[in-house]
């Protein structure tokens, strides 16, 4: 099938609607509508290096001001595997989707950048997301490094379809602001724009009807876990449980182990859940190990989330440390990635254990900061009717001896954000996404090896990290 029509195709049978087989407003017909419009992030790179990725700047140069995928339903495609997912769940069970399987042939994948032309046309009704940019930490700029690209990691509490419509009560957000026929787009185009080699998402009610086909499409491979009980499921006309999802994208990496996770706290299974990958880097040959969670939410629940905190730091330890009979098992554990809602301030506990781990963990956003020790000001703004709730969060985590951050995606200012705060018409979530570009430091053996070998002929290193 020729690419565009592809394209049109997928997005199409997702814009029908699940309760009455409505179109989506705004109908995908390519060549209609001034595409490009919405694109706010000029600039190049990403994983994709094309045209939508946005600028890169210094850490702390100021960011210009902007202008500010079907409804919820019960489609059996998306609930049918719903009995085995609600089950009780072991602390540990294999991924039920291994990578190799033929809906995942990297040679029919969708061209990403006509992907976000449709998106575009779909929400042209809407106001263009803020203006974002990379930026680099403490303003040095990073080499580049031709056999050690960086990995670019996506972190994201979309927000659940379910909880948004019928339980969240943003009482400044209209609710025709959150129907699944836009609402969708908007997600897709976030993450079209920044072309990630990892995405960690958080609250997914519409995995196995959206995510799982478009993100298979783009050559992305899916893995999801749904919490036990899920409170999606108290909403009429669900989609199903809410859960984690991790994606990475499969020319950049292959896949070793995934391990699915209930967290426990006091011994006691809790309803949170993570998943954890191990994946090799088709580029470097190197190991990497990524997980996401979602800890509990709300205040009073601070001693659980520390809980649920230390029960998955004992479980990344113990898979970190496997190895696989590579160097890294020789040298070390294996490097480590964890993004998630924590749901916790950088004041709570839980926070405070990952940032003392002995895994070496470091925040990546704190990097955004002057001195380089300061999280953000918020990552999820939003009102409800209890009041206004402006908070950080989100969190990406990485092993600091091992891993280096390159670059990081800045947060949207008040103004950005506008006064009636996430969810919008031109943003879909109530938390904002997190963005980081990272890379493997050189491996100590081969430091010295080059320290033996002396300068280059030209007086400067005899090898480019």
């Amino acid at each position: 099938m020729n690419p565009a029509r592809r394209c049109s195709a997928l997005l199409s049978q997702l814009c029908v609607s699940s309760r009455g087989g409505q179109a989506a407003r705004g109908p995908l017909t390519p060549g209609t509508g001034p595409v490009g419009a919405r694109c706010c992030h000029p600039g190049g790179g990403g994983r994709g290096k094309g045209p939508t990725c946005p600028q890169v700047k210094p850490s702390g140069a100021a960011s210009p001001g902007a202008a500010a995928v079907c409804p919820m339903g019960s489609s059996s495609s998306s609930r049918r595997l719903f009995g085995t997912l609600a089950q009780s769940l072991n602390s540990t069970q294999p991924d039920p989707y291994p990578e190799e399987s033929p809906d995942q042939d990297l040679d029919h994948e969708v061209n990403p950048d006509q992907l976000l032309r449709e998106c575009e046309e779909a929400l042209q009704r809407r106001p263009a997301r803020p203006h974002r940019d990379l930026v680099y930490p403490r303003g040095t700029e990073p080499s580049r490094r031709k056999h050690n690209p960086s990995i670019r990691v996506m972190q994201w509490n979309i927000l659940a379809q379910a909880l948004g419509e019928g339980k969240d009560g943003f009482i400044r957000c209209p609710l025709d602001a959150l129907n699944w026929h836009e609402r969708k787009y908007l997600i897709l185009e976030e993450i079209l724009t920044y072309r990630p080699d990892i995405l960690c998402l958080q609250e997914v009610d519409h995995y196995y009807d959206t995510f799982l086909p478009i993100m298979t499409s783009l050559g992305y491979h899916g893995s999801f876990l749904a919490k036990p009980w899920s409170p999606c499921l108290d909403v009429k006309q669900n989609n199903g449980p809410d859960g984690c999802a991790l994606f990475y994208h499969r020319s950049r990496f292959s896949l070793q182990d995934t391990v699915h996770l209930r967290l426990s706290a006091m011994m006691l299974p809790t309803n949170q859940v993570a998943i954890v990958q191990t994946l090799n880097c088709r580029a470097t040959g190197r190991w990497l190990c990524v997980a996401v969670t979602h800890l509990k939410a709300r205040s009073g629940w601070e001693r659980l989330r520390s809980a649920q905190g230390a029960n998955l730091l004992q479980s990344l330890r113990s898979i970190t440390s496997r190895g696989s009979g590579q160097s890294e098992a020789e040298s070390g554990a294996v490097p480590l990635v964890v993004c998630g809602d924590f749901n916790a301030e950088p004041s709570e506990d839980v926070y405070l254990r990952f940032s003392s781990s002995p895994l070496g963990l470091s925040s990546a956003y704190k990097l955004l900061s002057s001195d380089g020790q300061t999280e953000p000001a918020y990552t999820t703004w939003k009102i409800r009717p209890s009041g206004e709730s402006c908070s950080t969060l989100d969190y990406i985590w990485y092993t600091q001896e091992a891993l280096s951050v390159d670059s990081l995606l800045d947060i949207p200012t008040e103004e950005q954000i506008g006064p009636d705060r996430l969810p919008s018409y031109h943003y879909p979530s109530d938390h904002l996404s997190l963005l980081c570009d990272v890379s493997f430091r050189e491996e100590p053996h081969k430091l010295i090896s080059a320290q033996h070998r002396g300068p280059g002929p030209i007086g400067g290193p005899s090898e480019a990290l």
